[in-house]
């Protein structure tokens, strides 16, 4: 059996009256007449075949019916308004998509996430980490922080902090590297980019030795890797100023490589939205003032 059309109204009529225990009140609270109350309780009553108020010496009464009815009308519409105060306070609200670059989103973004939030609480900030593979248009995205030269075809691109490699170790094997030769006594733990080694060795002025340890396609695995004691890792300090400061890890040796810098990239057919405006400008703002170098 088809159940009959809720007279929404008519209901909202109802809730009112009991809550005010007067029809006249109910038409003052609703803006209406007592005429016009009174109808709509009338069209409820004849809905659901039960009187829901009787008229006695002492006022407005409700029946059983009205008694039963009314607790499931008001928490019905208070839960209705608190949607709507919700969806009407994200009326305004800008979500904004952004891969990171997983290196930069744990060792630099995500402790300063609340400060960017305080900042525009009208932005709802989402991260999707990855190794520095990122498609922004095939995966959905707004923008993204990458590492890199920069050189993206068909993106536009601002530099944000340059991330120059230096060996980083656990204390205790750091205790036995006197001098960057004592390297070639330990596991040189490697990334994907075959030639950082023999960059950072030529800079410290010594012969590369034989590079023989696992390969690893993430900078924060090699950062744990080392921590654990299992060899040196060529790491941007500044991604892992934290495990430093935890003893997890230290840098043996001064010396460092450039090896590229982390961008902030979108594609350049897509026009920047307020809120892409206002990442990219406390982007540059919060690393200029954590003194790191950038352009």
């Amino acid at each position: 059996m088809d159940r009959p059309d809720l007279p929404l109204n008519a209901l909202r009529v109802f809730e009112v009256a009991m809550r005010q225990g007067s029809f006249t009140k109910a038409a003052t609270e609703l803006r209406v007449t007592q005429a016009a109350v009174s109808h709509q309780i009338a069209r409820l009553e004849d809905l659901i075949g039960a009187k829901l108020f009787l008229r006695t010496s002492r006022g407005l009464a409700p029946t059983d019916e009205g008694r039963l009815l009314f607790p499931v009308l008001e928490q019905g519409f208070d839960a209705m308004s608190r949607a709507i105060e919700r969806l009407n306070a994200r009326r305004d609200i800008e979500v904004l998509q952004v891969g990171v670059n997983t290196t930069f989103a744990l060792g630099w973004l995500m402790p300063r996430l609340d400060a960017f939030r305080r900042a525009h609480p009208r932005i709802d900030l989402r991260i999707a980490t990855n190794n520095n593979r990122v498609e922004i248009l095939r995966e959905g995205l707004d923008m993204a922080i990458r590492f890199g030269t920069g050189g993206w075809t068909g993106h536009e691109v601002v530099p944000l902090i340059e991330a120059p490699l230096s060996p980083l170790c656990s204390p205790d094997l750091a205790r036995q590297l006197l001098d960057p030769a004592d390297l070639a006594q330990v596991t040189l733990l490697r990334s994907y980019r075959s030639a950082e080694w023999p960059d950072w060795f030529d800079a410290a002025g010594v012969v590369c030795p034989a590079v023989q340890g696992p390969v690893l396609d993430s900078s924060v695995a090699l950062a744990e890797l080392a921590a654990s004691g299992a060899g040196a890792a060529l790491l941007p300090v500044a991604m892992f100023e934290r495990y430093i400061a935890q003893g997890r890890l230290t840098q043996p040796f001064g010396v460092s490589v450039p090896a590229g810098r982390y961008y902030l990239a979108w594609p350049s057919d897509r026009r920047a939205t307020p809120a892409m405006t206002a990442f990219l400008h406390w982007l540059v703002g919060a690393s200029a003032r954590d003194g790191l170098p950038g352009e």
